[in-house]
């Protein structure tokens, strides 16, 4: 591709600094002017301008105006000029020695660079030979995690339908980012709601007079979107801010959103993992004080009355009462009970994060907050209920009208009913994404899950492409017995991670400022179609993984390539996918160019506002008429008490949300043991950018920092910028200390994220999952429960070790 000096358009009001937001709306992304110079792209966080000189990206900006800064649009330069980058193809030295051997020496063994041809040849032979022998259900290609935010290049799904080809492959159910909340809410509401657009933002900043942010930290978290952020959500949480409206924060860390309304917040506290007893003391005091809204109950849901009772104790002989629930939140029962008058004598929208059902039970976190909303009796009102995504991906964006990409699937087009004699089978059998572990240790072994029993693959082969699975499982230390196990572990990707160096063979991929795609911002909105163009050519001998698996396809059998890419190249693909967004835009009255036009002009295109999707209200055609707006629920309402639950006799998940006391937390810890939270950062994607100079921002003593109360840090010695020592009985961290008394007392937090880098059984970069429980929340959803561990702490007196996670593991010739 041959990349010159083009127009670009310049944001409104960017040059003269902060955009003033002054409406309800945010203003328009763009006006038209000259610039000059730069390429449009986009990443999970936005769209951006990149630079670019001799061959190298210089610099990168966020392409959206905005009033609160996104650090992450600054990386570009980090991201494909990082010494962490994968160049060649590389095979670990005992495997290419003698392939097909599970010898336990993944991670402790050099690595030797061959070419791609030898590297496809190899991985041919292992995998047709592990498919022969064992069947598709042996080859693992359930790969997870975020993904390029393009529409052809995603790495999951490319693979997916190579392995499709093949005849199938082991794959995954559900996510560790909501893996409990998404199984039982489709039981409650219907949905699974947590990946749902809820009531828009323009009606809450009319209509709301209270919002609750239970458990989440948008300003971190809306850095980023699935596909490409919008940057709006962001925006309305700044006008929120102006607003005057009342606004509770629910966290036990004082978050940089608690921080960002600093008084325009009520900051309340609790004890990590005791979110449903605290509601629980909430709605008995509605009940106690006849607050809670009979009528709607009666009307809108099921299975209240049998809840009540467990409620006011008359099933467990355990009343409820917020005396009771501050016993186990410790939050004071005073303030419970004004928190039950103000959420019942307001208009209240309460917008609940993820991270509180990433705990043992899980499920109950996001179910109870369901009840508590409909005993509120707000539900399906303008301004009133619930939301789980307005932290996640601009949740509440009104959805725009126009032109939406479609994206690559992992089904070949026609299948062989249409004259492909291949075997394009997909997933043979899945297993819940965070069970993992569990499965290799146990092959053939059965589980319950969902309310079936099933039974885990005996997987022999494992390719993982686009996601970081040593970064986002728990247990690290269990994670890497279990992975010894495999006869052959395939990784494609960009950089050294610890994944990569717990391969046999690795591939170096691409980035998405090395090649060309699309994407919308927005996941909700579908607010911008941007052209995500190549800045630079690939670096040393990396490819895309379209063009990787293309070739492996056609190994497979003659004219395997041209089945897998169906005869389109990378422009050929887009073009497509173009024409078929553009269609739909012209028929919504937006204007879009054809598809060479809008290529070259290197702009954006915003789509069109649609008046009634700005005033969405989440369930309000159902609160109109539940008889013909019935939910996907077996009775049609909201299931307080659910009997197909009920029918599944789970100890762990009981029919109406309850509290579990969690294995691991306040209530069972030592007095010198500590809860460990694993927040998101701010300054990375979960693993992503890790390595990147935004480091500089947040690392203590050039490791990950972990904040700890002032009282808990006297009592152990420890001062800030202290390295210090975290362990449990599963393994041990080395982090950097941050005391700050904006973190409960009891509680400390290391973002979850940083590489993995264990050396003589210490993790020396602060991997907060070598500390983690890798236990599911229940068997009802098996959803991972990171949230959930206890850990000990103390001022770390030795030699700090070199820290090595960005490093490339030593590589040896042959």
């Amino acid at each position: 591709m041959r990349l010159t000096r083009r127009d670009f358009i310049k944001t409104a009001g960017a040059a003269t600094g902060s955009l003033a937001i002054t409406s309800a709306i945010p203003m328009p992304a763009w006006a038209e002017g000259p610039a000059g110079g730069a390429i449009l792209t986009a990443g999970r966080w936005g769209a951006m301008y990149v630079e670019v000189k001799d061959g190298k990206i210089v610099s990168s900006k966020g392409a959206l105006p905005k009033t609160v800064p996104n650090s992450l649009q600054q990386t570009a330069p980090d991201q494909v000029h990082t010494t962490a980058r994968i160049k060649y193809p590389m095979v670990r030295k005992s495997y290419l020695e003698n392939p097909g051997k599970a010898d336990g020496k993944r991670g402790n063994d050099p690595f030797v660079r061959v070419s791609w041809d030898q590297a496809l040849k190899l991985i041919h032979e292992q995998h047709s030979r592990i498919r022969s022998s064992y069947g598709p259900s042996s080859v693992f290609a359930g790969s997870y995690g975020w993904r390029s935010s393009g529409v052809l290049h995603k790495a999951q799904t490319l693979l997916q339908r190579y392995m499709s080809m093949a005849g199938g492959y082991a794959g995954h159910t559900g996510d560790y980012s909501t893996g409990a909340a998404q199984v039982i809410l489709p039981y409650v509401l219907g949905s699974v709601e947590v990946y749902e657009q809820p009531t828009t933002w323009p009606m809450i900043l009319e209509h709301s007079q209270v919002v609750v942010l239970w458990g989440m930290n948008p300003l971190n978290t809306l850095k980023i979107a699935w596909s490409s952020t919008d940057e709006q959500g962001l925006e309305y949480f700044h006008l929120l801010k102006k607003s005057g409206k009342s606004v509770i924060a629910i966290d036990p860390m004082r978050s940089e959103t608690i921080d960002f309304f600093g008084d325009s917040a009520t900051w309340i506290a609790p004890n990590m993992g005791t979110d449903v007893a605290m509601m629980l003391g909430i709605a008995h005091t509605l009940v106690k004080k006849g607050l809670h809204d009979k009528a709607f109950l009666d009307k809108y849901t099921t299975g209240y009355p049998q809840f009540e009772e467990y409620l006011l104790g008359k099933t467990d002989k355990t009343e409820k009462t917020a005396e009771w629930a501050a016993g186990i939140s410790g939050v004071p029962a005073e303030q419970i009970e004004k928190l039950a008058d103000i959420f019942a004598g307001n208009k209240t929208m309460l917008m609940a994060g993820w991270g509180i059902q990433r705990q043992q039970y899980g499920e109950q976190r996001h179910w109870m907050l369901v009840t508590l909303a409909a005993m509120l009796g707000q539900i399906g009102t303008e301004g009133g209920g619930f939301g789980f995504t307005y932290h996640y991906s601009n949740g509440g964006n009104p959805t725009r009208v126009g032109g939406v990409l479609p994206a690559i699937s992992a089904q070949i087009a026609g299948g062989s009913s249409a004259g492909n004699d291949w075997a394009v089978s997909d997933a043979v059998t899945s297993i819940p994404v965070a069970r993992i572990v569990e499965a290799l240790e146990n092959p053939g072994g059965k589980y319950q899950h969902n309310g079936k029993e099933q039974t885990f693959p005996d997987i022999k082969m494992i390719w993982w492409a686009g996601g970081g699975n040593f970064t986002h499982h728990q247990d690290t230390n269990r994670l890497i017995k279990a992975w010894q196990k495999p006869e052959l572990v395939v990784i494609s990707e960009s950089y050294w991670t610890a994944a990569a160096k717990h391969a046999d063979i690795v591939l170096p991929i691409t980035t998405s400022f090395e090649r060309n795609d699309l994407t919308m911002t927005g996941d909700y909105s579908n607010q911008h179609l941007v052209p995500m163009k190549q800045a630079v050519p690939p670096q040393f001998e990396s490819r895309n993984d379209f063009d990787v698996f293309a070739d492996l396809a056609e190994m497979l059998k003659a004219g395997g390539k041209a089945v897998y890419t169906e005869g389109k190249d990378e422009m050929g693909w887009l073009k497509q996918f173009y024409d078929e967004a553009q269609k739909a835009g012209r028929a919504q009255r937006v204007a879009m160019p054809q598809f060479n036009a809008f290529w070259q002009q290197n702009k954006l295109i915003e789509m069109r506002k649609n008046e009634k999707n700005e005033k969405y209200v989440r369930y309000a055609e159902f609160r109109s008429d539940p008889v013909m707006n019935a939910l996907g629920t077996p009775s049609g309402k909201i299931e307080i008490y659910s009997k197909t639950i009920e029918g599944f006799n789970y100890k762990d998940c009981p029919p109406h949300a309850t509290w579990l006391a969690p294995d691991e937390w306040k209530g069972t810890a030592d007095k010198d043991q500590l809860q460990l939270l694993t927040a998101h950062p701010a300054h990375r994607l979960h693993s992503q950018l890790n390595y990147a100079a935004l480091r500089k921002e947040y690392a203590v003593a050039n490791r990950e920092p972990v904040t700890i109360h002032p009282e808990d840090a006297k009592a152990r010695g420890i001062a800030d910028g202290d390295l210090v020592r975290v362990w449990n009985a599963r393994g041990q961290v080395l982090v950097g200390a941050r005391v700050s008394d904006g973190i409960k007392q009891g509680v400390i937090c290391i973002h979850e994220g940083a590489w993995p880098d264990i050396e003589n059984g210490i993790c020396k970069n602060g991997g907060a999952n070598v500390l983690t429980a890798d236990i599911p929340t229940s068997r009802l959803a098996n959803g991972c429960a990171g949230n959930t561990s206890l850990v000990y702490a103390e001022k770390y007196k030795g030699e700090a070790p070199k820290l090595t996670a960005f490093e490339e593991p030593p590589i040896v010739t042959a």
